[in-house]
């Protein structure tokens, strides 16, 4: 599908990371430590967060704003290099570090993920141009990963002025914001639905208004459960939960409707939530009903996982040459 002329950008909005996966051999055990030793590591370095979901979107041929902060660190000039090679961003200044996820892997086997630079910082600046965008969105994702751009007062008045205008998707958090009310849709994934729904069921429950406590164990009937709570709670035209391989449950106020995937697709699930979500905000900003662009959605998160994920998104570097991934690194700027 391709953007309507005429219309405007699809504007991601949300925590922007730097995602990097190590990946070697392993053929035998550490002589101090029960671990294996992985040799012949190569690196790959990409956006993630609401950066990958915004590469993804962009990377469909769509005209793409991402809407985010970023600091001044190696990691965030490494992360602004990345991201305007492929699409324009409107930056604010975050005033801590760049949150980095490393995963490392035997081959297609993972070992461990490490965690850098959530050190609490927050969004100081920028935030005019971060709403202009906003303000002249077609369509917009919003991509929480619950580090403070969704949750800061001028982003979320702008994304509030939007509902009702042009299509919201707000992709939620365990530790972000609330969505706006009035969104398009929301889009958990169904651990994501449990616990929003047991924050926001109330605490005598009806039979139309089930306790997540109460849910049955099978997932989609638990979908089923959660997205009608959701819905209401937060005031949503629709609730998609996602169920990995069983494909979503989409509830848009009439009967729930549950779309598999037209083949289970094995692979590194790593942004499959990222890519659901932006191939349905591409379908409503091309005009796509809500269940044919999320029945499209579920097929292109299936093959995107089936393809091996973020693997061939970024070619590979030897570990030690990783540095080369963002040469002659710029001066993070912020949105004017």
């Amino acid at each position: 599908m391709s953007q309507r002329p005429g219309r405007g950008p699809l504007v991601v909005v949300g925590d922007a990371l730097l995602d990097r996966d190590l990946v070697g051999r392993s053929r035998r055990l550490s002589p101090d430590a029960t671990v294996p030793v992985v040799e012949e590591v190569t690196e790959q370095a990409r956006p993630g967060g609401a950066g990958l979901a915004a590469l993804l979107a962009a990377r469909d041929g769509r005209d793409v704003v991402l809407v985010t902060a970023l600091a001044g660190d190696d990691a965030g000039r490494a992360l602004q290099a990345l991201l305007d090679a492929e699409l324009t961003v409107a930056a604010g200044v975050w005033s801590g570090s760049t949150t980095q996820k490393v995963r490392v892997r035997a081959g297609q086997q993972p070992l461990l993920r490490i965690d850098f630079g959530d050190d609490g910082g927050a969004l100081t600046g920028g935030t005019e141009a971060m709403c202009r965008a906003i303000a002249a969105a077609g369509a917009v994702l919003v991509a929480d990963y619950g580090r403070g751009v969704a949750a800061d007062p001028a982003v979320r008045a702008a994304l509030a002025g939007r509902v009702g205008t042009v299509p919201v998707v707000w992709d939620p958090h365990p530790r972000g914001a609330r969505p706006v009310a009035g969104v398009s849709v929301a889009t958990p994934n169904l651990a994501e639905a449990r616990l929003f729904a047991a924050a926001c069921a109330p605490p005598a429950a009806t039979p139309a208004e089930p306790q997540p406590a109460s849910e049955p164990s099978d997932p989609a009937s638990a979908a089923r459960s959660c997205a009608a709570v959701l819905r209401r709670a937060w005031s949503a035209e629709a609730v998609v939960v996602t169920l990995s391989e069983r494909g979503a449950l989409l509830d848009a106020g009439g009967e729930p409707a549950l779309l598999p995937p037209p083949a289970a697709r094995h692979g590194d699930p790593c942004g499959a939530g990222d890519r659901f979500s932006a191939s349905v905000t591409g379908g409503l900003l091309d005009g796509a009903s809500l269940p044919d662009a999320v029945r499209h959605a579920v097929a292109v998160a299936a093959g995107y996982v089936g393809s091996g994920g973020p693997a061939d998104l970024y070619p590979a570097v030897p570990a030690n040459d990783v540095h080369r991934v963002a040469s002659q690194p710029r001066a993070v700027r912020s949105a004017s």
